[in-house]
């Protein structure tokens, strides 16, 4: 049996991170990913599609986007399971009740394990539902299904840990349940395929990256279970990646003179050492045609032989002494704060403009 497994598309998230243009468009191509999985699953001759949660980023979202989701997965011809997640969990407002969905889809709505046979595919799908934004028992706790002959499959939102607020799995209980397969949701990153006994399980991520938390490509799964071992594979789905990109700051120009446009979402960290704070703003504006979206941090430190004028029989000296020993008794985390009041103060004293922006 082969299997779309995607979870975690968080349609309408308001990526408030993006500037009003850029936000507006990735909302448009998050909408979009209900067709491209649609497509996916008849490009590879899916005989079942598992979304393991997270579809919606709120209860609330534009009827816009549950069109464009009821529409693509009412044009596939197999089924379609979905166990509603801690964003889009099933209650009385949540368009899994309001919305009219096509009959090839079944929702899980109770927090208990539902079984529902597939008799032309010899198999049957096991999956719960999230009811409330938390759940702190484990919805795998003493589930076992029956060794009958037939495929089973789990298609659950939770997280593998000990404990949690998001229906906590230890992976003993997934073994224990004696499933072929379990198509999990809720954490962002693909796992690739994970055994416990003989249960084969996996979170494929989402689909679309919608910070620089969850950087590098997204997509789904296709998953090819039998009664001998499962097999997957990754197949990557974004428009878009978010990745982070090192530049020193002593070959800045340049980098930024032989860049190439790239529809990516880009994180510039400068590198290296540099004595004044470098004008980010100014950097983030030259390096802006060159990219979808762009942001420039800075992760410069102040050059060694800076500190050699701590000697000095000057006011720098005697600012440099005071700071130099401030940083030595400082806390990790409180060096960087101190070490970015240094390179201001050498800029007030020594008259240079003050480049923040």
């Amino acid at each position: 049996m082969r299997i779309l497994h995607a979870a975690d598309l968080h349609l309408d998230s308001p990526l408030s991170s993006l500037p009003a243009p850029q936000a507006a468009q990735r909302r448009r191509e998050l909408r979009d990913l209900p067709r491209r999985l649609a497509q996916l699953a008849q490009a590879e001759g899916a005989d079942l599609v598992l979304l393991g949660g997270d579809l919606l980023d709120a209860e609330r979202v534009y009827p816009q986007s549950i069109q464009a989701l009821t529409q693509a997965l009412g044009e596939l011809s197999v089924p379609v399971f979905i166990a509603p997640g801690n964003h889009d969990p099933y209650t009385p407002q949540s368009p899994y009740v309001t919305a009219q969905w096509p009959t090839n889809v079944h929702i899980f709505s109770t927090p208990q394990m539902e079984a529902v046979e597939l008799p032309a595919l010899n198999a049957v799908v096991h999956g719960c539902a999230f009811t409330a934004p938390h759940r702190e028992d484990s919805p795998l706790s003493g589930y076992t299904v029956p060794e009958d002959g037939r495929l089973h499959l789990l298609c659950v939102h939770g997280e593998v840990a000990p404990m949690g607020r998001y229906a906590p799995i230890l992976p003993g209980q997934l073994g224990a349940t004696g499933a072929h397969y379990a198509a999990l949701g809720h954490v962002h990153r693909c796992s690739g395929l994970q055994r416990e006994g003989n249960t084969f399980w996996a979170y494929p991520g989402c689909p679309e990256g919608r910070g620089f938390d969850e950087a590098g490509e997204k997509g789904c799964l296709i998953v090819d279970v039998t009664h001998q071992g499962t097999t997957a594979k990754f197949v990557p789905l974004c428009c878009r990646e978010y990745r982070t990109q090192e530049v020193d700051i002593s070959t800045l120009y340049q980098t930024l003179a032989g860049l190439e446009y790239s529809d990516d979402l880009v994180r510039l960290t400068l590198t290296g050492e540099a004595e004044t704070v470098p004008s980010l703003a100014s950097i983030t504006q030259q390096a802006a045609p060159y990219f979808f979206y762009v942001e420039v941090t800075d992760a410069t430190t102040l050059p060694k032989q800076l500190w050699q004028r701590a000697g000095e029989d000057s006011l720098t000296g005697l600012f440099l002494r005071t700071m130099s020993e401030k940083i030595r008794v400082a806390p990790p985390e409180e060096q960087a704060r101190l070490i970015l009041a240094t390179r201001f103060g050498l800029a007030a004293l020594e008259g240079e403009e003050d480049i923040r922006a």
